[in-house]
């Protein structure tokens, strides 16, 4: 019986010592920061923010505006996520989509928040198809600019807190 019980405990346990750990490359992904080189193509991937959150985000948008998106929530204990994606220009004309997203569910977010910002952050340099929540169809990005600035190659590292939160 101690036995059993010992077994069943340990299978528990290394069950939850794999919840909310992140695959590498996704970490990579999530914490590059979203830099565009110019007005041309900071306005495409600002429109592309934009479709990604609308398609993405289970709470509507609030504000939509030339430097923020914004959803609703989160609501308590809810563990959709609600989203905000600013854009902030830079000294040297480049501008810095970042990007940020919570829920207020205690058993973590749903989906896990640094894959939805490694997702938003392929799909805004065009890179990846956004997939709705809802069902709906997706669609394909444009191609992303050969041109790309330095920045945009450095990783930076964004600790979420309890795993339910992050910004980048």
């Amino acid at each position: 019986m101690k036995k059993s019980l010992l077994a069943v405990a340990c299978i528990m346990a290394a069950g939850c010592s794999t919840q909310g750990q992140v695959d590498p490359d996704v970490m990579q992904i999530a914490t590059t920061p979203l830099t565009c080189s110019n007005k041309v193509e900071c306005d495409a991937w600002w429109q592309r923010a934009q479709t990604w959150v609308t398609s993405h985000s289970k709470y509507s948008v609030e504000s939509a505006t030339d430097t923020l998106i914004q959803t609703a929530g989160p609501d308590g204990g809810k563990r959709a996520l609600a989203y905000q994606i600013t854009r902030a220009a830079n000294p040297d004309g480049t501008a810095t989509i970042g990007f940020a997203a919570h829920c207020d569910g205690s058993l973590g977010c749903k989906p896990n928040p640094w894959e939805a910002g490694a997702d938003f952050k392929q799909y805004v340099r065009g890179s990846a198809t956004v997939a709705p929540q809802s069902g709906g169809k997706a669609s394909q990005a444009a191609p992303a600019s050969s041109a790309m600035h330095p920045d945009a190659a450095q990783g930076q590292s964004v600790p979420g807190a309890n795993g339910e939160g992050v910004t980048q």
